[in-house]
């Protein structure tokens, strides 16, 4: 087909339903109806005579040929995308976007934001706190910090390791200056222990010291990190906490580790399209926080800023 008669109109409109895998969420991304979306992809089909889409009951699903060409346009209108950025980056300054763990973003990021601002002033850092994975289209987020407990792969995209988790448990002085800090496992037990979404993780942390106090089955669940951090801060019980993101309230007093014991509990990655192609400030911070995590990192996309 000659380029001055490509439908990109409705080319974008099937690129997005394909890959989200809906026409909903298509519409969304593309700021138009659904009526919008589905005339343009019933348009493409007639001008193409091949079927893309199967259709049942509020689901779509692609065609064979219809995957064929939504990996072809993905990645079409990525390199677009990629080269539109790239024509508008300024040497070392610029802007780089992150999405980022809301616990990870208010417990360790935004403290050591400053140093990359010292070592790059000319790079601003625009930091979306989420705990689900852009698409890295244009416009969203270049990067994103992930935390998982199994995954290391993400559809579309590269991840390198950042750090593995340890989980260990934390509380504000306050709660231990009448009786001391509790000698064991089981008197631990004894005080509210603050929970992160699930109680799972405290009985894992029991289970690991040899313990089963009653106590794992009770007090408050906070829907993430950052919540249960700030409920420890507050001398409301003790929390079990990344022990990297709580180093600055521990050298500063504000939290006491109460316990030498710690579990494993997944790792943080660093996610992008592809490592290869990111912008100049988006190279930039992937090499700085790989620094920051032992120097170096591994996944999927090899070390971080090579």
């Amino acid at each position: 087909m000659k380029r001055s008669r490509l439908p990109l109109t409705a080319l974008r409109s099937f690129e997005a339903a394909g890959r989200l895998e809906s026409v909903t969420l298509a519409a969304r991304e593309l700021f138009v109806s659904q009526a919008a979306v589905s005339r343009q992809i019933r348009d493409l089909e007639t001008l193409l005579g091949r079927k893309l889409f199967e259709r049942h009951h509020r689901q779509i699903r692609l065609t064979a040929e219809g995957a064929e060409l939504l990996a072809v346009l993905t990645g079409a209108f990525d390199a677009i995308g990629d080269g539109l950025d790239g024509v508008s980056d300024r040497g070392e300054g610029g802007e780089v976007r992150l999405s980022v763990e809301p616990s990870f973003a208010s417990g360790w990021l935004v403290g050591a934001l400053g140093g990359f601002r010292a070592a790059h002033p000319n790079i601003d850092v625009v930091v979306e706190s989420s705990s689900s994975l852009t698409e890295f289209r244009s416009k969203d987020a270049e990067l994103a910090i992930r935390f998982s407990l199994h995954q290391r792969h993400w559809p579309r995209t590269q991840a390198g390791w950042l750090y593995d988790v340890e989980m260990a448990p934390f509380a504000s002085p306050a709660l231990f200056e009448a009786e001391g800090l509790p000698s064991d496992a089981l008197e631990l037990g004894h005080h509210v222990l603050l929970h992160e979404d699930t109680r799972s993780v405290w009985q894992e942390w029991f289970q690991a010291t040899g313990a089963a106090p009653d106590s794992v089955r009770r007090g408050p669940v906070l829907a993430d990190g950052g919540l249960v951090r700030q409920a420890a801060l507050g001398g409301q019980g003790v929390a079990l906490i990344d022990t990297r993101i709580i180093f600055d309230d521990v050298q500063n007093g504000r939290l006491v580790r109460v316990s030498d014991r710690s579990i494993g509990f997944g790792a943080y990655f660093l996610v992008a399209r592809d490592f290869t192609r990111l912008s100049r400030p988006g190279q930039m911070f992937a090499q700085w926080i790989g620094d920051a995590f032992s120097g170096s990192a591994r996944g999927s996309g090899g070390p971080i800023g090579s």
